[in-house]
């Protein structure tokens, strides 16, 4: 079997998903060659981890402005990029100049004209992009793919999808880097690309015209003052008024992001468990989207950070029916615990209402892992390829740059919308 050699750019909460994954179950196929991050104390951590907990050995660690060097002294075959977003173009697109594919961690990027540079450089290399879309791998959402390609309740003709963000995981994204549209897009990129994504894989289409509107109405600080509150603080670790507020993250109560954040801020300055009710937050956290395909399918979209649950209600309505899906997840924090919890499914229910005919509840399939079992699918479709490629996916579920630029352009569209206070068309902002 042909060992196949990575190098990682960005060292933070979400590398640890691939480079465990490789020391653990696929080092027939994958070898990790180096390290590049903005912080040597997290590349150290990353390789602690590699020694001690995955028994493997260290591998070389570069600074950000190391990145060619790493890709020459450590010859890797494919650059994971789980940077920060704004970054992503970056590492994808110099990895590819200096001669390697990429796997991404979404979103892509998170703008139009970055988008639109990946492209070009895909297409001006002829290296390959992969975008890791985990969610279309997840039983429960195959299913829908199968339902829907089956045909069961016609040609889709509207949907209505809520995801929910709780208080957990939610708020995490106003702690963090996140919380900066300069850094992550907004939510609407940063993590509605995997609800974009979803809908695009469901419908076997492509947005067209995309509407929007959104605004931070509960995080921030002044929305706090107006329900009342009257004790502020910058960041958690430290702060007394933060002992009781069940928004705050206790850094040093959470080992791996102690180790790779508190410990290693003195370094860059970033700061891990900011208030989510504090000042400087530029992205939404209630936004509602509407979005025509190219089949003429119509999306009424909507994403809230704050509620008491976490997951997602779909319903698709057909010629020939009507498609109601229910899905509760684990709540979690990014690094914040075992990976396996990450998007773990406690409820799941599929049900279909034929237009003349008795509703009925559709059998699903149980996986394991992460994102409701979706994880080890994508990560096994990833480094075992010869395993994937005598397997056929007649789902086609592994996700390329068009993939994953249609999926963020959705999530672009719609903050253009929302600036503008008109509709977008999507076909607009970057050449295909």
């Amino acid at each position: 079997m042909t060992i196949r050699n990575y190098a990682f750019v960005g060292l933070g909460g979400r590398a640890e998903f691939f480079y465990g994954e490789m020391a653990s179950h696929y080092s027939h196929s994958a070898r990790i060659v180096g390290f590049c991050d903005v912080n040597e104390t997290r590349m150290a951590y990353a390789n602690t981890l590699l020694q001690e907990k995955y028994s493997c050995n260290a591998v070389p660690a570069y600074r950000a402005e190391e990145f060619d060097r790493m890709i020459q002294e450590t010859d890797p075959d494919t650059v994971i990029v789980t940077s920060i977003d704004r970054t992503h173009h970056k590492y994808i697109i110099r990895a590819m100049e200096l001669g390697c594919d990429v796997i991404s961690e979404k979103p892509m990027t998170i703008d139009a004209e970055k988008c639109q540079a990946i492209l070009d450089a895909v297409q001006r290399t002829g290296r390959k992009l992969r975008v890791t879309f985990n969610y279309r791998y997840a039983p429960h959402n195959t299913k829908i793919r199968e339902l829907l390609m089956e045909g069961t309740i016609g040609e889709v003709l509207s949907v209505n999808f809520e995801w929910l963000l709780n208080t957990q995981h939610g708020a995490d994204y106003f702690r963090r880097w996140h919380r900066d549209k300069r850094n992550s897009g907004g939510l609407l990129v940063h993590k509605s690309t995997h609800h974009f994504d979803l809908m695009n894989f469901w419908l076997d289409s492509k947005p067209d015209t995309v509407f929007a509107m959104g605004d931070l109405r509960f995080y921030g600080r002044e929305n706090a003052e107006n329900r009342g509150v009257t004790q502020f603080y910058q960041r958690a670790y430290g702060s007394r008024a933060a002992k009781d507020d069940p928004f705050a993250l206790h850094l040093e109560e959470h080992e791996p992001l102690k180790r790779m954040y508190l410990e290693a801020e003195h370094e860059d300055g970033y700061l891990r468990d900011q208030s989510v009710f504090g000042d400087n937050i530029s992205i939404e956290d209630t936004m509602g989207v509407m979005v025509k395909y190219k089949n003429k399918a119509i999306l009424n979209y909507s994403l809230n950070a704050y509620l008491p649950w976490e997951g997602f209600k779909v319903d698709f309505n057909g010629t020939k029916g009507r498609l109601e899906v229910k899905v509760v997840e684990q709540s979690y924090v990014n690094a914040g615990g075992a990976k396996e919890q990450e998007g773990a499914v406690q409820h799941k229910q599929i049900v279909v209402y034929p237009q003349f005919a008795a509703p009925y509840i559709v059998d699903i399939e149980e996986g394991s892992g992460g994102h409701g079992g979706g994880d080890p699918v994508m990560l096994r479709d990833i480094f075992d390829a010869e395993s994937a490629a005598e397997a056929e996916d007649r789902f086609g579920r592994a996700a390329s740059h068009l993939d994953g630029a249609w999926s963020i352009l959705t999530g672009i569209a719609a903050n253009r919308s929302i600036a503008t206070g008109l509709p977008v068309r999507v076909e607009e902002l970057v050449k295909l």
